[in-house]
């Protein structure tokens, strides 16, 4: 086997880049390491070009069960079945970090696979990018990069960032808290990829650390500039196609022009689709020779040109709006359906969003077991669905593609900063986002419906979270950049960046930007968070406009759940042996669920009145008695000296014969029988743990109401001597 390797030192660790033969028909692939973590990179180019009208990149994410050392899946396939929602993500990670770097009217399929090897405390999505930049680079694929990638991390109460976290730095929910998880990727001082969960943090935080990741960047620059310099293969040449053809120019300034004259430069997303109808239409008779996805792409291209010049050059949106400013807004908390939770709903323009929440007990928590998270529980849910209808169009129905996860991750992220901690409010919760129409961000529309549902369903949310994406047109020759506020359709598709920021009044929760150019200056991303500020506290007005806060009461519909404590010790007392006890309680209350934490914590879930009658029996089963305490118990033995009578599921006392009247009494069985339910308090537990019972000292009548009178005994009995007797007489038992 052959092999070389380079290494660097990041954030306190070695950073290894192995290139061996392993695949060595692949056009590139490398073999990257960091602690213990390892992921494996190959790139490959199709040998012709296609036919479609865009680029057919395809980035594979493959996460191996045997890199975390286990044997995952389900009991009945235990192999690698489709991709985890977190290899999506981290697929989309790389994916939106080297597209842009590709060259413009390239069309032959490119493949670049990930492949998980070893994962033990950091996250391998940062070394995925960097694996495949180096893939790239070395490899004959025309490719203009190479690319890095840095992960920070910043801890509740220290100002410090951290280079590369590990995955315990990064939990929320264990102290020390982490604050911020910010993942940029990017190259010659530019950015072109962001990824940012937070807990409100300022947007100052998030300049200080895209400043520290772009220095980390760099360093990892000049390491991959030094490798692909050594061992780089020739570039595969590349003729981008005409686009400014001498034969088609005339033909769309006398087609097209005149008619965005007519519009007076302002177009909507109707207007697009309807100018290249008519380009294709007049074209296509034109130019018979000329193949038709060629005419497409020409008009793409001088759409685009169009649209940025009216940005930069006359400093105009396709639609009339000013830079900053966002389309008519509208919330509404509630009123969709009694039976449905919570909902809410909002529209920024054209783009409207139904979001229907849905409560349910904590064993209605999400198991989640991939090489990252084994054995977990997720009890916050958002699952984002893009119908074709959304946008005027017929398609396939149904299922999840990668587009809705990463939008559904990404909404996820920026309500869970503010939601509420399991002791407080121990439901799982569920929110769906159904898009119902589409130009502009449905997934910051999402965050926004997501809001109004979770205060309409009753939950406790620290804040309102709001969203809105950013964009932008630029001219990187004349150093010229125009960010535009709640981008829509037009200015989404021939813009030079999608940049969605979340957060409440008070801070960012969450970030994702992915370009079209090979990056962005941090001062423009500085004016781009200003901005979306700006708009993220006009659109939380209007959503307190419909509701201020979260309602005081749940909906009646959904389950009630009853937070109990036992001693770490009594767990195993509910549970029984085989799940027998907490089994039965089930049975007998009709409660939903009964969760039991390690820590003694049972949640009670049911409706109504079932948690209420199941609590009540862990109660009994768990509780601690103290002396002075009356019940109303059964008699289940007789003996000479007295009853024993059963005060609890698992506890009974002695009642002796001298604690039922204040007077002599012969036998027991004069005053009680066994299945009798009598008065008694708890008199006192003795040093061996005994639980010695009274009737008297509960009822003074209850000798007279069973018709016992002194006659019937001698006098009164000498109560120190009976105690000797009725420890002779437990003894003898």
């Amino acid at each position: 086997m052959q092999k070389k390797e380079y290494s660097v030192e990041i954030g306190g660790k070695t950073l290894t880049a192995e290139f061996n033969d392993w695949a060595d028909q692949a056009s590139g692939s490398v073999l990257v390491r960091y602690g213990n973590s390892a992921v494996f990179a190959t790139a490959v180019m199709g040998n012709k070009d296609s036919n479609l009208d865009y680029f057919p990149l395809s980035v594979e994410y493959e996460e191996k069960f045997y890199a975390a050392g286990a044997i995952l899946g389900s009991r009945f396939m235990r192999r690698e079945g489709r991709p985890s929602d977190e290899a999506t993500l981290s697929g989309r990670i790389v994916d939106r970090t080297i597209r842009p770097l590709f060259p413009k009217g390239l069309k032959r399929d490119v493949q670049v696979i990930i492949t998980v090897l070893s994962l033990e405390d950091y996250d391998p999505d940062v070394l995925a990018v960097t694996a495949a930049s180096l893939a790239l680079g070395t490899s004959n694929i025309p490719w203009n990069g190479p690319v890095s990638a840095i992960r920070l991390g910043l801890e509740e109460g220290n100002e410090e960032f951290i280079v590369n976290p590990t995955y315990k730095q990064r939990e929320e929910e264990l102290p020390p808290k982490a604050r911020l998880d910010l993942l940029a990727c990017g190259k010659d001082g530019l950015i072109n990829m962001i990824e940012v969960g937070a807990r409100e943090v300022g947007e100052d935080v998030l300049e200080a650390g895209l400043k520290r990741a772009s220095i980390e960047i760099e360093r990892l620059q000049t390491w991959q500039q030094q490798i692909i310099a050594e061992k780089g293969a020739e570039k595969t040449t590349f003729i981008p196609p005409f686009q400014d053809d001498v034969h088609l120019a005339p033909a769309f300034d006398e087609i097209i022009v005149p008619l965005l004259s007519e519009k007076n430069d302002r177009l909507d997303k109707k207007d697009i689709g309807k100018l290249k109808s008519e380009w294709l239409g007049q074209a296509a008779l034109r130019f018979e020779e000329i193949p038709l996805n060629r005419l497409e792409t020409y008009y793409e291209h001088r759409m685009d040109q169009y649209v940025h010049d009216l940005a930069t050059k006359k400093e105009k949106r396709v639609d009339g709006r000013r830079f900053d400013q966002v389309r008519e807004l509208y919330a509404q908390a509630g009123g969709v359906s009694p039976v449905i939770h919570g909902t809410g709903l909002f529209y920024r323009g054209e783009t409207h969003v139904l979001a229907a929440l849905t409560l349910g007990g904590p064993g209605d928590a999400q198991l989640i077991d991939t090489i990252e998270y084994q054995d977990a529980k997720k009890r916050f849910m958002l699952h984002y669905n893009f119908p074709p209808f959304s946008v005027g169009e017929t398609g396939r129905v149904g299922g999840a593609n990668r587009r809705m996860i990463g939008h559904g991750a990404l909404a996820e992220k920026a309500l869970r900063a503010v939601l509420p901690q399991k002791e407080v409010f121990p439901y799982t919760v569920r929110i769906v986002s159904e898009c119902l129409a589409s130009n502009g961000s449905t997934s910051m529309a999402t965050v926004c419906a997501g809001t109004l549902a979770l205060m309409d369903a009753g939950v406790p949310i620290a804040k309102p979270v709001a969203g809105i994406a950013m964009g932008m047109m630029s001219d990187p020759k004349a150093k010229i950049y125009k960010v535009l506020t709640d981008i829509q359709g037009p200015e989404d598709h021939h813009g030079d960046m999608d940049f969605k920021v979340a957060g409440t009044s008070d801070g960012v929760t969450a970030v994702q930007m992915d370009v079209k150019v090979e990056g962005v200056p941090i001062p423009v991303l500085v004016e781009a968070f200003a901005q979306a500020k700006k708009a993220r506290l006009e659109i939380l007005n209007v959503i307190k406009e419909a509701l201020f806060e979260p309602r005081a009461d749940i909906s009646p519909r959904a389950p009630k759940i009853i937070t109990m404590k036992v001693q770490v010790d009594q767990i195993g007392l509910v549970i029984g042996p085989g799940g027998k006890t907490i089994n039965g309680i089930r049975e007998r209350t009709g409660c939903e669920d009964i969760t039991i934490e390690e820590d003694g914590t049972i949640f009670i879930t049911g409706r109504n009145g079932t948690a209420e009658a199941a609590h009540k029996e862990i109660h009994d089963l768990t509780r601690e008695y103290e002396p002075g305490e009356r019940f109303e118990g059964t008699v289940t033995r007789l003996m000479d000296f007295g009853a024993f009578v059963k005060i609890g599921p698992n506890t009974e006392g002695l009642v002796h014969v001298s604690e039922v009247a204040p007077f002599r009494i012969d036998a027991i069985s004069d005053a009680v029988h066994v299945g009798d339910v009598v008065p008694v308090m708890l008199k006192e537990i003795d040093e061996k743990g005994r639980y010695n019972l009274s009737i008297k000292a509960a009822d003074p009548e209850f000798a007279s109401k069973k018709g016992l009178t002194p006659s019937q005994g001698g006098p009164p009995r000498d109560h120190g001597n009976d105690r000797h007797r009725n420890e002779r007489s437990r003894r003898r038992i």
